[in-house]
């Protein structure tokens, strides 16, 4: 990788909430840029507001470039982008590394890991967090798995959009870490739910109440930024339950081949499901309140 970041060809397949606004900082950041998206309206979308250019596949945008992020839905989409026919590893010359932003299993890391190498092709998997506000101003956290060299070619880039960037192990620990940020985030938003609904029911003002408690121990980064808004019941943003339950359902599964017990993870799960029939599957995951305010 060149020192000079005009110099280095990168593309990020995947512009989705999270996806467009880590793809611009790169385009702010100077690299030259390629996109793909599956829906290309949106892709020329994003070629409106950044420097770059768009490919018809995510092959075709992986040819000549020296890292490939990815940052797509699931297992399959994954899948489909990175080892389909014209997936990106069918495009990326040896020695370019593969760089994988979606929330998925460890397994399909792990998979993706051996086919990279297999091409001679870098691979990391390297969930987020931090939300659509921490895509679009460039503060992600992200949880990373593979190897040390193919890590700090890829860092300085990665922090065109990240405040915090750590090798956490092997390939998977990346996707292993984001599953205890999804668990303690599921208990957490259960339990601030259940606090601001018992404060309005007990006639006190639950915004006074987030103003004195979130200087003590029970704050929280969902205290701070979801609290007011869940007391004002509004949802219409944020990241959507369907998502959380996709992450849950990986949490559990994972559990189950680990030994892990995750009995309030997997009640909140089931709260999340019920959010979920009455619609809500886009509302934000601190919707969960609603299950209790309004039974």
């Amino acid at each position: 990788m060149t020192s000079s970041s005009a110099n280095t060809n990168v593309a990020f397949i995947g512009l989705g909430v999270m996806g467009y606004p880590m793809a611009g900082h790169l385009a702010n950041a100077e690299y030259t840029v390629t996109v793909y998206n599956r829906t290309a309206a949106k892709a020329q979308q994003w070629l409106g507001e950044y420097r770059g250019k768009s490919a018809a596949t995510p092959a075709e945008a992986a040819k000549g470039a020296e890292l490939v992020f990815v940052c797509v839905g699931n297992d399959d989409d994954l899948r489909a982008v990175t080892c389909g026919a014209d997936g990106a590893l069918q495009g990326m010359q040896k020695g370019a590394a593969l760089v994988d932003h979606t929330t998925a299993s460890a397994d399909v890391a792990r998979e993706l890991a051996g086919e990279a190498e297999q091409r001679g092709v870098g691979f990391l998997d390297a969930p987020v967090s931090g939300g659509q506000a921490g895509a679009e101003n460039g503060i992600l956290t992200v949880m990373v798995g593979g190897e040390q060299s193919v890590f700090d070619r890829a860092r300085p880039v990665i922090d065109s959009y990240a405040r915090a960037v750590t090798l956490l192990g092997d390939a998977g620990a990346g996707q292993l870490t984001k599953m205890v940020n999804q668990i303690c985030i599921a208990g957490l938003v259960q339990g601030l739910s259940e606090g601001l609904n018992f404060a309005q029911r007990a006639g006190l003002d639950a915004k006074q109440v987030l103003s004195v408690i979130s200087k003590g121990a029970a704050q929280s980064w969902q205290m701070e930024n979801r609290g007011e808004t869940m007391v004002d019941d509004q949802f219409e943003f944020g990241f959507a339950v369907d998502w959380m339950r996709k992450d849950l359902g990986l949490c559990i599964d994972e559990a189950r081949r680990n030994g892990a017990l995750l009995p309030v993870a997997a009640l909140v799960d089931q709260f999340y499901a019920q959010i979920q029939c009455r619609g809500g599957g886009r509302w934000d995951t601190s919707s969960l309140i609603r299950a209790l305010t309004k039974p």
